[in-house]
This record gives structure tokens, C-alpha cells and sequence, in this order.
């Protein structure tokens, strides 16, 4: 690697060819980013409102669509090489696309606060449970905060290495933890009459909890060799990260009639390997979040150094978790969902079917200022999600898929189809036309 290429994330252009990767490397990101505490709250949510052999369907159901549908954008950004943020400033415009880089940098910061309050709360919980030790959680959320920031400084390529170690190392411990479960404790037995979920409304609860982070994932697969090596990646990584983590959970929850991970840990003496588990689940989920919400505002403050960049708001994020901004950030983050949801079907719609903008990318041609019907799309895509969101936070008048991110996402991608195909018959009449007249 040279010298002047060592630090650099290539945040506003595409990634050099030599520095792409195989497959392994963004596989063990995502297998990683699968076996989050979010998880393991999904699982035990499962477990609770329906029985195993359900619970455990309705994890590989949602992991499949969950998985199919980040393949999908993973394409846009292997084939483009460039971040998600860049992306939308060839399908939105170089002004278009400002909103978008904001409302997402402000919503990945937030969800880092929001993470690292989580972290720091069952962090204590353990320390003083297993060991009587009562520490602030201000200096928790602090540490924790800061210890997640170490990594998103360098970018994907630390990613990857704090992937490609931790993973083995907690899916090990995870398997340790699962069999102390269920030697120790045995299963219930199913009473599937009970069941306080439909099969689809827990199908919906799994897609919708990642939907988001489809719409990011050409931030991650931007780094790839070919699109076969995205693909597998990023398939595979989410199908299995996410089936692993959520059934672990609903198994453990099932056979100790609790879905406190934390209570779980302490129960079976496994107090040091739990706070392992819960420091690598986060590190490498939050390092995800700086990292894409960096990518962000990097289109929006062009002028600051990646790095620097990425430190302060490290900083102001993990602010939110110690002065606990982030037990009250959550309504608020809901929210920015709403406009982020419709943003990933634009952009594929355009990739696969328009392709307009993106030849003015594979032209070098600089982006359109506003892409008019781009912004369209957008428009109609946030008002069918935010109509079809529960309340308080939307209106709820209405359901296309039971799931709003994903009305939004499918929303976005017709309207941006319909009228970018309208656009393109046109300009073809139009051209036909001159063709003709100059004959």
C-alpha cells in the first residue's frame, strides 16, 4: 500500500482497484453486524409472543428477505464502487443529495448514542451483579463511546481487521453460552395456541429492524472486487449473522424464562465472557455507524478531513450517551426513518431500470445540480411512509407490506421507475425527432 493511500477512505470517489477485497472481509463485517444486541432483543421477542419452532421459522424467513434485499443495493455500490452518499449525489443531484447525507449522518449518530447508553447500561448491570462494583454510567458510556471511535477513525480497513478477529473469537463464546443454556435449563413445551404474533406481523418486526441498513450498504460493499464477491458477502454475512444471533436468542430465552441477555450471563456464571460479548457486539455495530454517518457528512463538509471528521462526531455521538440525550433521541431518530426509508429504492430503481444518472457517472460527467424527478420520488416515497407508520410517529392510514421502511423503499422505487422510463421515452421522441428533421 503507498504511503499517501494509508489512512484514506475514498469517502468522495470511488475505491482504487488495486484496494478492493474478496469476499471474506465484508462477510465477517456483516456476519458481525448481524450478532448485535438488537438481535438478541429481537429473539427474546420472538420467544416470547410465539412458539420455537415458529419463532425460529419466522428468524430464516426474515433473514432471507432481510438478506435479499441488502444484496440488491450491495450491487449498486460494487458496481459504482462509491458510498452511498455519493450514489445519491449522481441520483439526487450535488444539492439534492445534502439533505439526504444530514438526515442520515444525524440519524447514524444518534443510533451510536443510543447504542452506547445500551451498552453502558448492561455493562453496569454485570459489573455490579457479578463483581459488586457500582460504576457512574456517565464514565461507562464515556469509555465505551470512545472505545468504538478508535476504529471508525481508520475506516473500512479496521473494520474489517476488528471483524475478521472478533467474530470467530464471540460466536465461540456465544456457542459456549447457548450450551450452558441448555444443559442447565430445558426447553418448554409449545403452546402454539398462545401465540401473541401472526406469522407475518414477526416477519414484518425482523425486516423492518434492518431495512435501514440495506439502503447503507454500498458504504460497505463500495470495497469489493466484483459484484460476485458482493453478493456472497453480503448475502451470506446477513443470512447467517442474523439467523445465528436471533434463534441463539430465542433458544436461550425459551429455556430460561428470561430475555435479560444480561441476567442470562450472570445466571450461568459467564459474567467476563458476557461483558466480552457485549463490548464486541457493540464495537463492531457502532463502528459501523461512525463509519457511514462520517461517509455522510463528508459530502457535506467537504473541506474537513475524513479523519477529523469522523473524531468529532465520535465525540458529539457519545456526548448524547453521557449526558443520556439518548433515552429521549429514539421518537426522534423514528422519525428521520421515515425520510431515509424511500432513498434505497430510488437509487436502485435508477441503477437497474432508468440508468440515466449513473451514465453520467460512467461518463465522468459531473452531477446535475437537482435531479428534478429523483426529488419527486423522494417526496411521495416519505409521504407513503410516513402514512403508513404507527402513530405518534406517522399516521397509520394505511399498510402496502405491514412494514412503513419498506412501503417507503418499494414506493420510492416505483415512482422513480415510472417517471425516469416516462423521461427516457421522451428524450428518445425528442432526439428521434431532430434525427428526422436533419434528414
Amino acid at each position: 500500500m503507498k504511503p499517501e493511500e494509508k489512512n484514506l477512505n475514498f469517502e468522495l470517489e470511488e475505491v482504487p482497484k488495486h484496494l478492493r477485497r474478496t469476499w471474506f472481509g465484508m462477510f465477517s463485517i456483516l456476519v458481525a453486524v448481524g450478532c448485535d444486541l438488537a438481535s438478541v432483543m429481537l429473539g427474546g421477542q420472538l420467544a416470547n409472543g410465539m412458539s420455537l419452532s415458529n419463532a425460529i421459522l419466522v428468524a430464516c424467513v426474515g433473514a432471507l428477505i432481510t438478506a435479499s434485499l441488502c444484496t440488491i443495493c450491495a450491487v449498486v455500490g460494487s458496481s459504482t464502487n462509491l458510498s452511498t452518499s455519493m450514489i445519491t449525489k449522481y441520483v439526487f443531484g450535488k444539492y439534492g443529495a445534502l439533505p439526504f447525507s444530514l438526515i442520515t449522518g444525524i440519524s447514524l449518530l444518534g443510533w451510536y448514542g443510543v447504542q452506547v447508553g445500551f451498552f453502558a447500561d448492561n455493562v453496569q448491570t454485570l459489573l455490579q451483579g457479578y463483581f459488586g462494583l457500582a460504576i457512574d454510567i456517565k464514565l461507562l458510556c464515556f469509555i465505551g463511546g470512545m472505545l468504538m471511535m478508535t476504529t471508525s477513525i481508520y475506516g473500512f480497513r479496521a473494520m474489517e481487521k476488528l471483524s475478521v478477529w472478533s467474530v470467530p473469537f464471540l460466536l465461540v463464546l456465544l456457542l459456549i453460552t447457548l450450551f450452558l443454556g441448555l444443559k442447565n435449563y430445558s426447553l418448554p413445551v409449545e403452546i402454539k395456541n398462545l401465540e401473541s404474533f401472526t406469522f407475518g406481523s414477526a416477519v414484518s418486526i425482523v425486516i423492518s429492524g434492518y431495512i435501514l441498513g440495506a439502503i447503507l450498504q454500498p458504504d460497505i460493499s463500495r470495497w469489493a472486487k466484483s459484484k460476485k464477491d458482493a453478493i456472497i458477502s453480503t448475502f451470506f454475512g446477513i443470512l447467517l449473522g442474523q439467523i445465528f444471533m436471533i434463534t441463539l436468542a430465542i433458544l436461550l430465552s425459551k429455556a430460561m424464562r428470561t430475555d435479560d441477555m444480561m441476567r442470562i450471563f450472570l445466571t450461568l456464571g459467564l459474567a467476563i465472557p458476557g461483558i466480552i460479548i457485549l463490548t464486541l457486539t457493540q464495537w463492531v455495530t457502532n463502528t459501523g455507524n461512525l463509519y457511514s454517518s462520517s461517509l455522510s457528512f463528508s459530502l457535506v463538509f467537504e473541506k474537513i478531513p475524513k479523519k477529523l471528521l469522523t473524531i468529532i462526531l465520535g465525540f458529539i455521538a457519545t456526548g448524547t450517551a453521557v449526558f443520556g440525550i439518548f433515552e429521549n433521541f429514539i421518537p426522534f431518530l423514528e422519525i428521520l426513518a421515515v425520510f431515509i426509508a424511500p432513498v434505497g429504492g430510488i437509487y436502485v430503481a435508477e441503477f437497474f431500470l432508468v440508468k440515466t444518472e449513473f451514465k453520467r457517472y460512467q461518463n465522468r460527467v459531473e452531477a446535475q445540480k437537482i435531479v428534478v424527478h429523483s426529488i419527486i420520488s423522494w417526496v411521495v416515497g416519505i409521504i407513503v411512509t410516513y402514512l403508513t407508520t404507527s402513530q405518534p410517529t406517522g399516521l397509520q392510514l394505511f399498510s402496502l407490506t405491514t412494514i412503513p421502511s419498506l412501503d417507503g423503499f418499494l414506493t420510492g422505487f416505483a415512482v422513480q421507475a415510472v417517471i425516469g422510463k416516462l423521461l427516457n421515452h421522451r428524450v428518445s421522441i425528442q432526439q428521434s425527432n431532430v434525427h428526422d428533421e436533419k434528414i
